[in-house]
């Protein structure tokens, strides 16, 4: 098997796409101004690019699983040219939570499972408690964007807080580049 590759695993909502209560339809869609440069430049640096999105909307009964797909098509096509090389999301409402569900750890282990990442030299960045507790839980580096809620989660732990997307990109290229 070839050698682990590092990743950045990404919040979507409110971290790459303007935030949205319960985003359940497509013309919602609207990345973050950067965004998809921020994204090649972490993929030209050798870093498999990961959306973790917890959408219980769908467990509340707000919209579908094929709602959430044409959402989700639609991010895709608003971040090329850059690709992304899974998302996961999990279903389950925050009173009934899967063991998927952030800020368990077990949508990035599935990915790490499903295509050979080494967590140990990987990132999460998100806009909320949750997604840095999620990448602690799963042992990354963790960035807080202060886009979406993330000026509500500042006290949250992450190693870093910083405007948005592409200062997470310069920041985690940073890291990358020096041995810890």
């Amino acid at each position: 098997m070839p050698s682990e590759r590092p990743a950045v695993f990404f919040d979507r909502d409110g971290t790459l796409i303007r935030e949205v209560h319960f985003c359940s339809d497509a013309s919602q869609v609207k990345v973050i101004p950067g965004a998809p440069e921020a994204l090649l430049r972490l993929s030209a640096a050798g870093f498999a690019l990961v959306i973790i999105t917890n959408q219980s909307g769908i467990g509340r009964g707000y919209f579908t699983h094929d709602d959430y797909r044409l959402v989700h098509e639609e991010v895709l096509w608003q971040l090329k040219p850059a690709e992304i090389t899974a998302a996961y999301f999990d279903d389950s409402t925050p009173d009934n939570p899967s063991d998927r569900r952030k800020p368990s750890p077990g949508m990035v282990e599935e990915a790490a499972r499903d295509h050979g990442l080494d967590l140990s030299r990987s990132y999460f960045v998100g806009d909320r408690r949750a997604d840095i507790e999620c990448g602690k839980n799963a042992g990354l580096r963790t960035v807080l964007v202060e886009t979406g809620y993330g000026r509500d989660h500042l006290d949250c732990g992450a190693d870093a807080v910083v405007p948005d997307i592409g200062f997470a990109a310069d920041w985690i290229l940073q890291e990358a580049s020096c041995p810890r």
